[in-house]
């Protein structure tokens, strides 16, 4: 699992967006433009004070607000301008979202059930298929690297494109269960090179402690 990076391989940092209210509900946001909520835009803060001590040549988003929020302030420590790719959105769930997938199991049985078995062809009748958006976000991640060899670069994003990316570099298909966290604003190290996509690191968050446990005033 840890390869020695190449001079060629470029570094990418990814890092989910900060908690919403929606999060904090459960619903299923997609590409619903939710803000960040007062301890999304806490851990955003600590996050991007904890990644200071690496160095990035660009901070790439999601155009999702969410996404947008969480790099801006990574973006402000860095003296970046954050670049906007919409490849990093967030799987868009059709009629499952607004909803918590409890909802979903009354309203949409059918649809439930395709969402459990995570279904690679299913669309939720208006969203996109699990096989169509890991196909978006590896082209996404192949125009970063191209246009970043050899460089280290912070990309914010969702928890579905961390799923892909997870899977992809540990050679976990799409089809099976998540048997892995992925926190908001933890940092997730990987790198790209002519061999593929390597975890380097995973949810780092030792910068989020504080921010989890202190009681909301």
């Amino acid at each position: 699992m840890h390869h020695v990076p190449k001079s060629s391989a470029t570094r990418i940092c990814f890092i989910r967006h900060g908690e919403t209210g929606w999060n904090v509900e459960k619903r299923i946001q997609g590409h619903t433009d939710i803000p960040l909520n007062e301890t999304g835009r806490a851990q955003a803060l600590a996050m991007a004070f904890n990644a200071a001590h690496h160095r990035f040549h660009a901070v790439y988003s999601s155009d999702l607000v969410r996404a947008v929020e969480t790099a801006q302030v990574l973006a402000q420590r860095e003296a970046l301008d954050v670049k906007l790719l919409p490849q990093l959105r967030e799987r868009h769930f059709g009629l499952f979202q607004g909803i918590t997938a409890a909802e979903g199991a009354g309203l949409y049985p059918q649809a439930y059930a395709h969402y459990v078995a995570r279904d690679l062809d299913y669309d939720f009748e208006t969203g996109e298929s699990l096989r169509r958006f890991a196909e978006r976000v590896a082209g996404g991640i192949d125009w970063m690297v191209r246009h970043h060899s050899g460089q280290t670069i912070a990309a914010v994003c969702h928890s579905g494109v961390l799923d892909v990316v997870y899977r992809r570099a540990t050679g976990r298909p799409l089809h099976t269960p998540r048997d892995f966290k992925i926190p908001n604003c933890a940092l997730n190290w990987f790198h790209f090179d002519g061999q593929g996509w390597h975890l380097e690191a995973w949810g780092d968050r030792h910068h989020l402690h504080d921010v989890l446990t202190e009681p909301p005033e």
